[in-house]
């Protein structure tokens, strides 16, 4: 099980950046394009949302800054918190971030997918196997491979000269 400080170990957190700092980066250029939403254990009481047995986690945003993923603090330099997807989801928008990743290494989950249920979604490679087995099927019957109508003869096409 993770904690927060092993946690950004495992993330490769190389720092933190304050929630002032992001537009003189994103002027220099230096703001990656995303950011990502990630789960943590509460370290603020408060904001309505102050019971830690009910309510263990919080969501942290980390920015890249000249490619570094680094934490994103407050102006008094704890890191910043938000109780739901949405608000941080809606702080993101706020901060001219069109897209992000969401992660959470914290919280178990209870019913993962079966394996069979992965097994029956079709891949591109056995579309594309069941199209070309189709198609050499009907050449060896002798039927022609092109049906659709128009003329797979290079020289009758729209443009020959």
């Amino acid at each position: 099980m993770f904690t927060n400080e092993s946690l950004e170990v495992y993330l490769e957190i190389a720092g933190s950046v304050t929630q002032a700092e992001l537009p003189i980066c994103r002027e220099q250029g230096r703001l990656g394009d995303y950011a990502v939403a990630y789960r943590i254990f509460r370290n603020k009481q408060g904001g309505g949302f102050g019971d830690p047995d009910k309510h263990p986690y919080a969501w942290a945003a980390l920015v890249y800054v000249d490619g570094l993923p680094l934490r994103l603090n407050s102006a008094r330099g704890d890191c910043r918190e938000w109780s739901t997807l949405d608000r941080i989801g809606q702080w993101m928008v706020d901060n001219g971030f069109r897209y992000w990743w969401t992660r959470n290494d914290l919280e178990y989950v209870e019913a993962p997918l079966a394996a069979e249920a992965l097994a029956t979604i079709p891949t591109v490679d056995t579309v594309v196997g069941a199209t070309t087995a189709d198609v050499t099927d009907a050449e060896s019957e002798g039927v022609p491979a092109v049906e659709s109508g128009l003329s797979a003869d290079v020289d009758s096409g729209p443009l020959a000269t």
